[in-house]
């Protein structure tokens, strides 16, 4: 069985659980981590996520980070100087995560998302070397008052998330659900 069913099948039996009320938005953040080379078999298997989580008994909405950093730079008045002058970015990147927070924000009210609604983040890994999703979750994860699903390419160990295992990882409080380890 691929990694990616066996990280299905344990994402499968967590939603099925019943969500208590009274859980703070740091507590209802689910990280599905996995290797970032299997990226393009998550991508292929995200209906199945869906479905799973609609057998659970809860409705689901999947937000794509993917083209945002794309879409906010195309958007700024100095696009060109920036793709010419990449390091001036770096005084911009702040107004990024709010361009997300706020096309969140809008998604949300767009999908009238409740309390009983996993929205799914997917593209965690385009914004490698812009912005931490630690920031990214931190940001979106009260706004959203069901369970916030992250898939996130890298890996988990100790309590310890590494986006693309590319630099120092942090520590969060989500519930992390791999592959390798059963709910």
């Amino acid at each position: 069985m691929s990694r990616i069913k066996r990280l299905i099948q344990s994402y499968s039996k967590y939603i099925a659980v019943p969500w208590r009320d009274d859980a703070a938005a740091a507590q209802r953040v689910i990280f599905c981590v996995y290797n970032e080379n299997e990226e393009r078999w998550l991508r292929a298997r995200t209906d199945e996520f869906e479905i799973v989580t609609r057998q659970a008994g809860h409705d689901w909405a999947l937000f794509d980070l993917t083209d945002t950093f794309a879409i906010w730079l195309a958007s700024q008045r100095y696009a060109k100087n920036y793709f010419q002058n990449p390091h001036l970015l770096t005084t911009l990147l702040q107004k990024y995560l709010v361009f997300i927070t706020e096309e969140f924000e809008h998604f949300l009210e767009e999908k009238k998302i409740d309390q009983n609604t996993v929205v799914a983040l997917k593209g965690a890994g385009s914004l490698f070397g812009f912005l931490r999703v630690k920031d990214v979750v931190n940001k979106l994860a009260p706004m959203v008052k069901g369970r916030l699903l992250v898939f996130f390419p890298g890996s988990y160990e100790n309590n310890n998330y590494r986006l693309l295992d590319g630099y120092d990882g942090w520590n969060y409080l989500a519930i992390p659900i791999t592959a390798d380890k059963e709910f």
